[in-house]
């Protein structure tokens, strides 16, 4: 009865945050330390920070070009470095980190000795920002792994594949703030309640469906494509049986994959004449977006190994990567196979 009055009140007693939910999640694992949870929530407090600052870009005259370029040659925006500088910050001040990897620097950051932890961070602190000016939806992505040196931490505790990450997830920053989070026990989405402050749970136990009904793809390069991808494609537009697929390309790939996660469907950003080795970055784009995707049953691959798989061999290294319902994906690899024969 009392249960019921909350409801109708409209007050939720028994709120199930972002920090609670992974707290729980961790007293099922005997050896946890809490410190994972202590990372997820300096993590949190970073994107509630960027997403405030996201919100009031243009009022703040945030928006519009910093002046320079990060390491990938590309134009920085306002708003990229003062993200970068507030994950940065963050995961420094909890205590857990030892070294950071940020698509916006070059080298690694190595975390002052007295504030060092176990864990290793990597990430893309506002993925599609050329995209803000226009208020499209855009993201930040993260993947966490353990520190597997014995002693000073460095570079080889960076360069790890993808199937060591212990925690991986991405926000949105759109017509809401919502964070996809997976500690290896499935994907859950938690939406941001500006009125409390708090990310709460909404989304639980995500499951992509096995065939969906989207391609996502930039067809701006489909001149520069291999012959695999071009068929992929023509079949999906003039399929022999059934309706042809609906493209939908954001350009932003927290927004194209989060539509994968929730709507089904693949998500493809290929090698290419232009870019033979791919365009998106392992450590900080695709490995944590792969490890989303398949804890939520998914597949993701770079057309000839699993993404998790590859061994990376420089923090800012680039790799194929066609994602997405598993039907759809397989469907991909078996055009990709045929054209190798």
């Amino acid at each position: 009865m009392a249960s019921q009055q909350q409801q109708q009140k409209g007050v939720d007693t028994d709120t199930m945050t972002l920090t609670r939910f992974v707290l729980t999640e961790q007293r099922k694992v005997p050896q946890a330390t809490g410190e994972l949870t202590q990372l997820l929530t300096a993590m949190c407090t970073a994107i509630k920070a960027v997403s405030t600052a996201v919100r009031k870009a243009g009022i703040a005259k945030l928006h519009g070009m910093a002046g320079g370029s990060n390491i990938q040659g590309e134009d920085q925006h306002k708003i990229d470095v003062i993200a970068n500088k507030l994950f940065i910050n963050m995961l420094k001040s909890s205590f857990t980190t030892c070294v950071l990897v940020s698509e916006e620097n070059e080298n690694i950051i190595e975390v002052e000795t007295d504030k060092q932890g176990k864990y290793v961070v990597s990430f893309d602190p506002l993925d599609g920002s050329s995209n803000i000016d226009c208020l499209v939806s855009i993201g930040s992505i993260f993947s966490i792994v353990k520190k597997r040196s014995e002693g000073t931490p460095g570079l080889d505790d960076a360069l790890q594949p993808g199937n060591q990450i212990v925690a991986a997830g991405y926000a949105l920053y759109g017509s809401a703030t919502m964070v996809m989070l997976s500690t290896g026990q499935g994907v859950n989405g938690f939406m941001l309640d500006p009125a409390i402050g708090e990310f709460l749970l909404t989304e639980r136990n995500v499951k992509i469906k096995p065939r969906g009904k989207y391609y996502s793809i930039n067809e701006g390069y489909s001149q520069y494509w291999d012959e695999a991808t071009k068929e992929y494609v023509q079949n999906k537009k003039f399929p022999k049986e059934g309706n042809p697929y609906n493209a939908r390309y954001i350009g932003s790939m927290v927004a194209d994959v989060h539509r994968t996660v929730m709507y089904g469907g693949i998500f493809v950003y290929p090698a290419h004449k232009k870019a033979p080795k791919g365009k998106l970055r392992l450590l900080y784009e695709c490995n944590p977006m792969a490890y989303i995707i398949e804890q939520a049953g998914g597949i993701a691959s770079t057309g000839t190994q699993r993404v998790l798989d590859v061994v990376p061999e420089s923090i800012h290294q680039r790799v194929p990567i066609v994602l997405g319902s598993p039907e759809d994906v397989n469907e991909y690899l078996d055009c990709v196979k045929k054209h190798q024969n």
